[in-house]
């Protein structure tokens, strides 16, 4: 039922103007400074504007986000300097968001926002009441966080943030892991669980978005930025000051509709909302709808976009190389000589994968890893590997695959002439690899 009806029915006409309503002076002043910081935050903070660009940001710098979070720098390196008495320098080729050069840009929002609610006091102590702007700043912020849970949504409905564990990952000792990549590769082992976390993420922002859904969607948003939060707290993921802000806008969106929502947990009637809106005519109202819908389109289209590419670019559409699986070496000489396979010997490999064609990964006799880039010439069946620090070549190989699990490398390594005899695992034998749903299990599989 509409709320014209609701007040119809309650013998009051819908065309008197809402009675105005006097805020009491601590209501006003927080307000102002939860009006004052959200905003700021919001526009000052690197990622959170970006999502409205949409399509376009197909066609931009990789590395457009954190030159905008470069742009205060000469203050935010000043407070660290002599605040904190750090060196908060932004870290361009980091992903991290809860970098230290983060930490005091935030510091910096909350000291201009008290700045701000100081100043807005005492320029404007006799307005009693800020119901419209407070429409104002609601639909600012639920557009903000529709455009955030849309893009992480959709990075996880398409499997792409958490991938299936590559084949090194498979090889690598469990107690090097860090808490991240656990939960990374935990998530990645199911794409199917990773595609309902982030379809809840997608409907989330689809209802902030969608005409008299806007309850919904806050209550959705709210539940998955809790948990993401959670779990970047508990697993050390650098993304806490963002989703923490983005847990802190649904909260801020509820406040609203709280009692509401507290008369009916409680078996009560909800009544109508009361939420400000700044539209206040059946007109308005349906241009903003249609501004949403446009906007949810928009934000959709540049995700399903962006997805289609990094699935074929980076993701599990892309190209495998010829020699693509785990090999464990069984045989290798050197100067002539055979290399026996102590677990001392720094030299010796002890498997090679070959995940994807830019890159391959060997394996030390102590476990380690080493990530190398690679060169094919499939015409000439020549391989050769790049250490990222070094000039010359790591090593150059002629590679002769004499049946589908064999392979055999003759050339260099480190400057001495070698010879590698290899055996492909079956990596799709691997207990984690075979995935599945069992309905009916006498006894746990893989319990320790």
């Amino acid at each position: 039922m509409s709320n014209t009806a609701v007040a119809v029915e309650a013998g009051v006409d819908p065309s008197e103007p809402e009675p105005v309503r006097v805020w009491n002076p601590l209501a006003r002043l927080g307000f102002r400074f939860v009006v004052a910081y959200l905003t700021l935050f919001c526009v000052i903070y690197p990622q959170p504007l970006f999502a409205f660009i949409g399509i376009i940001a197909l066609w931009t710098p990789d590395r457009m986000v954190m030159d905008y979070a470069q742009l205060p720098h000469t203050i935010v390196e000043w407070v660290g300097r002599n605040v904190f008495g750090i060196d908060a320098r932004l870290h361009l080729e980091s992903g991290s968001g809860d970098q230290a050069y983060l930490w005091v840009l935030v510091f910096c929002i909350l000291i201009l926002a008290l700045i701000v609610t100081a100043v807005w006091t005492v320029l404007d102590r006799k307005r009693t009441e800020y119901r419209r702007l407070a429409g104002w700043f609601l639909l600012f912020i639920q557009l903000i966080l529709a455009g955030q849970m849309l893009g992480y949504g959709f990075a996880k409905a398409i499997p792409l943030q958490m991938q299936v564990p590559g084949l090194a990952t498979l090889i690598q000792p469990y107690g090097e892991f860090s808490h991240m990549a656990v939960l990374w590769n935990q998530v990645g082992t199911s794409p199917v669980y990773e595609s309902l976390l982030g379809m809840a993420e997608v409907l989330g922002g689809l209802l902030l978005l969608m005409p008299r859904t806007r309850l919904a969607g806050v209550l959705l948003s709210l539940v998955s930025m809790a948990q993401v939060w959670v779990l970047n707290m508990t697993f050390d993921v650098p993304v806490k000051l963002l989703s923490f802000h983005l847990l802190l806008l649904s909260l801020v969106l509820l406040d609203p509709d709280a009692r509401r929502l507290t008369a009916v947990l409680l078996g009560q009637s909800a009544g109508p909302s009361t939420a400000p809106t700044p539209f206040t005519t059946p007109r308005s109202r349906r241009i903003a709808d249609i501004g949403l819908v446009v906007l949810a389109a928009w934000f959709v289209l540049a995700q399903a976009v962006g997805s289609w590419q990094g699935w074929h670019d980076y993701g599990p559409g892309r190209g495998k190389p010829e020699l693509y699986g785990i090999w464990n070496v069984t045989e290798f000489t050197r100067d002539g000589q055979p290399v026996p396979p102590l677990l001392t010997d720094e030299t010796r490999w002890r498997r090679l994968v070959f995940d994807y064609r830019e890159y391959a990964t060997y394996q030390r006799m102590d476990d380690s890893l080493v990530s190398v880039a690679t060169e094919y010439d499939s015409g000439a069946h020549h391989l050769t590997l790049h250490s990222p620090e070094a000039q010359q070549p790591l090593a150059s190989f002629t590679y002769d695959r004499t049946a589908p699990d064999r392979l055999l490398l003759t050339g260099e390594l480190d400057g001495h002439p070698v010879t590698l005899s290899l055996t492909r695992v079956d990596d799709s034998a691997m207990p984690v690899r075979k995935g599945g749903l069992n309905l009916v299990q006498d006894n746990p599989n893989g319990v320790n």
